[in-house]
């Protein structure tokens, strides 16, 4: 017997059967994976999990697919950090980072495509697609390559040159676009009406690419000792991720896997350049589109965030708040997390721990709280942005009287 009943809209609860499709027919809103939860919880046990495999497919259970037929690189089961070192540099009596630049492809997006390209081969696509801004590009394009599936992925053609780089030695089709992600989706939804057979993972399929998402508070629930952290703080784009960590921890609660999900302080950061979802958190206000759109954090340039609204009432209705840090105080938290914890992330990732700093210094976050960040791409995909910012070293002589003269004569002795 299937776990997954279908799809269910967000809005007014329309249902209907899984398949490629997003938007309800009758209001148009978001649809949604319904589960069968009394199936799931006659499956899923902690014991299964501890037993399962070291990806997010351990929590297949907790998964919209039937089946084994996963598409799986090793994606998720990252360690959760403790991260004492940046944890006491800002106050923080107990601080975790799950860091997600170990994955696959190096991004958070593993998660979400393991699961959509999965179910992209069960509702039998001829091809998977995506728009990106470079992160879900290249993890489209290594799973459909692993699925032998052909990919199409629309990408905005200013993007970082390391992520271009990355995508493009899978082979999928790339469509670079002159103009911002929200064109390049627009574009690509228009490809998508013309090839219904074809799943478009963050578009046509979104209800179940989101799913993945999950498995980020699965994986902090389950190394806390399935506890709950009391602050989480997550970067905004879309605002997709906020909204399925909210739902991972409710659902962990509701199979009786975890106590207190409903006391999680859910906050945000994104960048001061490209904020929508921020500033209606901070003013109170709806969730406005932009058009211009200014920052370094590219991967979370996102005008016009389909899950903008989901995400703000989450953040007001759990206490939490939302950051808007600066280029330069992103470039610097890019560092910070370095010099701390040996951890090197993208600009996005940047954007979280320098909203967490933030979030800190004004108060919405208590010294006492367990936190946990997450970081959700890694470094190496965007080193001319931080490249720019560094001291070259000065070159010496291979001598050490060079080294000694500069170094003050306090050299080091081995053993």
């Amino acid at each position: 017997m299937s776990h997954v009943i279908g799809l269910k809209c967000r809005e007014c609860g329309t249902e209907y059967p899984g398949g490629i499709q997003n938007t309800c027919y009758e209001c148009f809103g978001p649809l949604e994976v319904h589960y069968d939860w009394d199936e799931i919880q006659n499956r899923a046990s902690k014991e299964k999990i501890s037993k399962g495999p070291p990806s997010i497919w351990r929590y297949s259970d907790l998964l919209p697919i039937d089946g084994t037929n996963y598409v799986d690189l090793g994606a998720g089961y990252n360690k959760l950090h403790r991260a004492e070192n940046l944890g006491k540099e800002l106050g923080l009596q107990e601080l975790y980072i799950l860091d997600d630049s170990v994955n696959p492809t190096n991004s958070f997006k593993d998660r979400v495509t393991s699961v959509a390209v999965s179910k992209a081969l069960e509702l039998g696509a001829e091809a998977v697609g995506c728009a990106s801004t470079g992160n879900l590009a290249s993890a489209v394009g290594a799973h459909a390559a692993k699925a032998g599936l052909p990919a199409y992925i629309f990408i905005p053609s200013s993007i970082e040159p390391g992520k271009i780089t990355q995508m493009l030695t899978y082979k999928p089709n790339t469509i670079a676009v002159d103009g911002t992600y929200d064109d390049a989706n627009r574009l690509a939804s228009e490809v998508a009406d013309l090839n219904p057979n074809w799943a478009f993972v963050n578009i046509t399929i979104r209800p179940y690419y989101t799913e993945g998402s999950r498995t980020l508070a699965f994986e902090t629930a389950e190394q806390l000792g399935w506890d709950t952290p009391d602050h989480i703080v997550a970067p905004l784009g879309s605002g997709a991720l906020l909204c399925a960590l909210f739902r991972g921890y409710n659902e962990l609660e509701n199979i009786g896997f975890v106590d207190n999900s409903s006391n999680i302080k859910f906050s945000g950061s994104q960048p001061l350049g490209c904020s929508p979802i921020s500033t209606a958190v901070q003013n109170a206000t709806e969730v406005v589109p932009i058009r211009e759109l200014d920052t370094v954090a590219h991967s979370l340039a996102i005008g016009n965030p389909a899950d903008g609204y989901y995400a703000k009432e989450i953040i007001h209705q759990s206490g939490g708040y939302a950051a808007s840090p600066t280029d330069e105080e992103i470039i610097e938290a890019i560092r910070l997390l370095a010099n701390t914890e040996g951890i090197f992330t993208e600009p996005a990732g940047g954007t979280t721990i320098a909203g967490l700093k933030k979030l800190v210094e004004s108060g919405h976050i208590n010294p006492d709280e367990k936190t946990v960040v997450y970081v959700t791409g890694n470094g190496l995909k965007t080193q001319d942005t931080i490249a720019k910012t560094l001291e070259q070293p000065e070159s010496i002589k291979p001598t050490l009287s060079a080294f000694t003269n500069k170094y003050n004569n306090n050299s080091t002795s081995t053993q």
